[in-house]
Parts: C-alpha cells; sequence; structure tokens
C-alpha cells in the first residue's frame, strides 16, 4: 500500500519481460521499416502503440479476468465489480520524444500501470487527489517506477508522470472499464456534478496546464 486508493506489486520476472519487450521492440523495427502507421496509445501520449491492436488483446484479456480483477474487486469493490474491456496500450518517455505526461485523471475505472524499463532516472509518478474532491489538487505521493512492478489505482484520480531526465521508460498500462459502474452515473463519470470546494492553493505539481483554466495564477 503506497497510500489509500494506491497499491504497488512485484507482478512480471525478468523472463517475461525480456520475451515482453522483444516482441514489443520487434513490432517498433517492422512499423519504422516498412511504414506501417502506429495509432498513438491514447489522446495525451504521443509514442509507444496500443497492444490490443498487435495481436495482444487475448493474452491481456486473460491476464486482467485471471489476476487484475480479483485483486481490484478486492481493493475496490464498487468500481471493480466486474471488468467488461479494457483498451491496453505501451507508453515511451525518452529524450526528443515525451518527457513526462501533464496532470489527468485516466478513461478508466481501474488503471494498471506496471514498468517494462528500461535504464532510467527521472520519471517518477506523482498523484494528488481524487477527480472533483475538495483536495484533488493537493499532492499525495510521488512514486518511484520499478521493472517489473505494477501500481493500481482509480482511473478518476489525478497523476501525472514527472519529466525523465535519461534513459527511456516503457510501460504497459491497462485501463479496465466496468460498463455497469458507468452506467449508474456516479463518481468519475458524473463529472459536470461533482465538484467540492477546493480546501486550499494547488500543489505546483499537481496542476495541469492542459485541464486547469486557472494554470497560471498558480504557476
Amino acid at each position: 500500500k503506497e497510500m489509500d486508493g494506491v497499491y504497488s506489486f512485484n507482478v512480471f520476472n525478468e523472463v517475461f519481460l525480456q520475451m515482453f519487450n522483444e516482441e514489443i521492440n520487434h513490432f517498433y523495427d517492422v512499423s519504422e521499416r516498412e511504414n506501417i502507421p502506429v495509432k498513438r496509445p491514447n489522446s495525451m501520449n504521443n509514442y509507444g502503440v496500443i497492444v490490443n491492436e498487435i495481436g495482444l488483446r487475448p493474452m491481456i484479456t486473460a491476464f486482467q479476468q485471471t489476476y487484475l480483477w480479483p485483486l481490484s474487486r478486492h481493493l475496490f469493490p464498487v468500481e471493480a465489480s466486474q471488468f467488461d474491456n479494457h483498451h491496453s496500450f505501451i507508453v515511451r518517455y525518452r529524450a526528443g520524444e515525451d518527457l513526462g505526461l501533464d496532470m489527468h485523471t485516466d478513461d478508466s475505472d481501474v488503471t494498471f500501470n506496471v514498468c517494462l524499463g528500461e535504464d532510467f532516472t527521472g520519471a517518477t509518478l506523482s498523484f494528488c487527489g481524487m477527480f472533483g474532491a475538495a483536495n484533488h489538487r493537493q499532492h499525495r505521493l510521488t512514486y518511484h517506477h520499478e521493472v517489473g512492478r505494477a501500481i493500481l489505482h482509480l482511473g478518476s484520480r489525478r497523476h501525472g508522470a514527472d519529466d525523465i531526465q535519461s534513459g527511456r521508460r516503457s510501460n504497459l498500462i491497462v485501463w479496465n472499464h466496468n460498463y455497469a459502474y458507468r452506467a449508474r452515473g456516479v463518481n468519475s463519470w458524473d463529472r459536470d456534478s461533482h465538484y467540492e470546494q477546493e480546501e486550499g492553493i494547488p500543489s505546483p505539481v499537481c496542476l495541469s496546464y492542459t485541464h486547469d483554466r486557472d494554470y497560471e495564477v498558480y504557476k
């Protein structure tokens, strides 16, 4: 337990990491050599690949249903009462590409994020409060990635990837979707009606230049 609502655990061993990274790097090599268009992982990251679209959806689905869902259901019984689908992708950070990622929430009910490698410095993950809560822009945790270790949290928790200083970091991220939970119109999926008055001046690290209209006021 890193903090309330944010958990980390070892998940992939060195053998699996080597095999998985070789598969992903082979795709990168082929796509660059053959000029195959690669769709962005999401609306925020520019570099990586959607693993669901390169033949890995069945493997990720099996992993989700066998391991992620039972664990998530124990930790987040409402948001993870069932997992119906997932959006799974690789993100990549290094000089000349994405260095970090602005503060945001995920299009996810429960987010799984595991570091695949490689050698890097910096590239920590900063966590703030829950979307719409009085402390949603208050810094709560700075998490240091470890290769093979995953972090699990609700998609509605504000977080951001701090800039990488050297090397390259790659992560596999699984956005788990619970359609029944979303259909209830509660919490993060009824976002227009759940805002509490902020409890104080925002933490600088929790400000978002993309999403916060008062960014310049506090930054």
